[in-house]
């Protein structure tokens, strides 16, 4: 029988996960845990998710979604809500609260994986328990390990219960008595935008634009996509048609997974305002799927072609087109920029030997504004654009 079930007590927390609080699992866990526990209950999103954290002063927590266990936070070392920490010994024989990431692995008898670069984590029968680290990092140092969170969701693929708390972007929904405050909503999300709490992700409707875009009614869904910069989870705030709107907080996976219409174009729904912006910005004009994007700004042409080296870089350049450059397109047209492109990538542009390197528009002090302008151009013709084309058929 594998270690973990036979030297450890975490087969008795997760038995207590997707049970109710009044369940005798969750009752005698609590009693593990020691003492009446602080209770806070707090609302998530919209549709609300009712999440209920029971704290306890030694650095145990339970935290419920809807009435059921979602997690179990193990805490070994001293927190606000808690005065000592576990005594790690006490949870898991053979170790001691100074353990590194490997002594753990020895102690439970089971192999180590990771989510991401700096959460591992051990699988379990039923469940996952995901380790943390102080900073994040040093988990071979001994005397760093902070927390064990036992989840049945796999890490990676649903947000740490811990960030309902994340002091940048929990309080940014704004509620009133019909649900979601949209004014309210889009006013706080715009100043932590602007604050450089959020990033938004240019392949979804600008937040600027969702209220104008939703009041044309010429999409079904109108969805904006901010990251929090503290937490990295994504907010979807979506405006329905002909439902209320929604605003949840995803992993990127299922960020990426969701559904939206096409952005109807700008002339359609926007104000002289904004249409006098939109003459000013990138445009789409050309692409070759997998390979190119040609953009245009004002009098100028930028081709983002793709690159790639083994499994390690997968990237683009966006280069200005020069004079010779135009010319040949004029010339050669959709077939030109094909052959440019490939140019391009066999050139190795990520090398400083590449005549293509120093071109690189991304590479410059105003790189990230590049691609934010670039994405916002091309959005309706991505391969995940034209996914949502064939998912809506």
């Amino acid at each position: 029988m594998e270690r973990w079930k036979t030297h450890t007590l975490l087969p008795a927390v997760l038995a207590t996960l997707g049970r109710p609080e009044d369940d005798p699992a969750v009752r005698r866990l609590a009693e593990d845990f020691g003492g009446a526990p602080a209770v806070r209950d707090q609302e998530v999103g919209e549709p609300v998710r009712h999440v209920r954290r029971l704290l306890f002063s030694s650095g145990g927590e339970i935290v419920l979604h809807d009435g059921a266990v979602a997690a179990v936070l193990l805490g070994f070392a001293p927190a606000p809500d808690a005065s000592r920490g576990l005594d790690l010994a006490e949870w898991i024989s053979g170790v001691t609260n100074e353990a590194t990431l490997d002594e753990l692995a020895s102690a439970l008898g089971l192999k180590v994986h990771f989510s991401g670069m700096s959460s591992p984590y051990f699988e379990l029968d039923g469940g996952y328990a995901r380790l943390s680290f102080k900073d994040g990092r040093g988990w071979n140092e001994p005397g760093r390990l902070m927390r064990v969170t036992v989840t049945a969701a796999k890490p990676g693929l649903a947000c740490h219960p811990e960030d309902d708390d994340c002091p940048s972007c929990s309080g940014l929904l704004v509620r009133n008595s019909a649900g979601v405050d949209v004014d309210a909503t889009v006013t706080a999300l715009q100043a932590a935008l602007e604050a450089g709490v959020l990033t938004e992700d240019a392949r979804w409707v600008k937040l600027a634009d969702l209220r104008p875009i939703h009041a044309s009614g010429l999409m079904e869904r109108a969805e904006s996509q901010l990251t929090c910069r503290e937490c990295r989870r994504i907010m979807c705030f979506t405006l329905y048609r002909d439902a209320p709107p929604t605003f949840g907080y995803y992993v990127l996976n299922d960020a990426m997974r969701r559904p939206m219409d096409l952005i109807p174009p700008v002339e359609q729904w926007a104000d002289a305002e904004r249409l006098a912006r939109e003459r000013d910005a990138m445009h789409y004009l050309d692409h070759r799927p997998g390979g190119w994007f040609l953009v245009g700004q004002r009098d100028e042409l930028y081709l983002d072609a793709r690159y790639s080296y083994s499994a390690v870089i997968d990237d683009s350049a966006l280069i200005r087109l020069d004079e010779s450059e135009r010319k040949a397109y004029d010339d050669g047209g959709h077939g030109y920029l094909s052959e440019l492109a490939e140019r391009i990538h066999n050139s190795g542009p990520y090398q400083k030997e590449s005549p293509y390197y120093a071109r690189d528009l991304y590479r410059g002090a105003d790189g990230k504004k590049y691609r934010s302008m670039v994405a916002a151009a091309i959005v309706n013709h991505t391969w995940l654009a034209e996914q949502r084309r064939k998912a809506a058929e």
